[in-house]
């Protein structure tokens, strides 16, 4: 029996499930949203939210737990800076999971793991590249409409409607020789 046993083994080691958990944290924080199974993105959620709470004390213990952890130093400025600015009032549920259905391949169930108070930051990056598809295929129409040459109106002339037999339809059929 598995009671009060916490957290999910997922199929890996020790050593495995921890870099696992490290990377899909690192890429949390870099990207603000993620895509991976659900069952990754639970056990993702908890470890992200006790590095954040760490964080939220923002002394030097905390820099050096966070950073045995997560090893970019990248990550870590920007957690300690952007991050924190918009999560540290917050008394908890840093993170969101928005379940997405099954993947193709594996049938496996699939999750979206995203920080909360960061969705204007996807709203606008979405809406940039709206902007970037649309300014391209202005751009394309544009170009070719100046590649494509003009083309005269041709004039209409009306003919004259013989008068047409109209055609038989069903099988030949063959004329007895006599």
């Amino acid at each position: 029996m598995r009671h009060r046993v916490r957290g999910r083994k997922l199929n890996r080691t020790e050593s495995h499930r921890k870099a696992l958990l490290r990377s899909l944290a690192t890429s949390l924080f870099r990207h603000k949203r993620i895509r991976t199974t659900l069952a990754k993105a639970k056990e993702t959620r908890t470890f992200a939210e006790t590095l954040i709470t760490k964080a939220r004390k923002n002394d030097l213990h905390s820099k050096r737990q966070v950073m045995s952890e997560i090893h970019d130093r990248e990550v870590v400025k920007e957690l300690f800076g952007d991050i924190l600015l918009k999560i540290g009032d917050r008394p908890g549920g840093y993170t969101r999971v928005i379940k997405l259905g099954t993947r193709k391949g594996d049938a496996a169930d699939v999750a979206i793991l995203e920080l909360v108070d960061f969705n204007e930051v996807m709203k606008a990056k979405d809406e940039e590249k709206k902007e970037q598809k649309k300014a391209k295929k202005a751009k394309k129409k544009k170009e070719t409409e100046e590649t494509a040459p003009e083309v005269e109106d041709a004039k209409v002339v009306e003919e004259k409607e013989e008068e047409k037999k109209p055609k038989k339809r069903g099988r030949k059929k063959k004329e007895d020789k006599e």
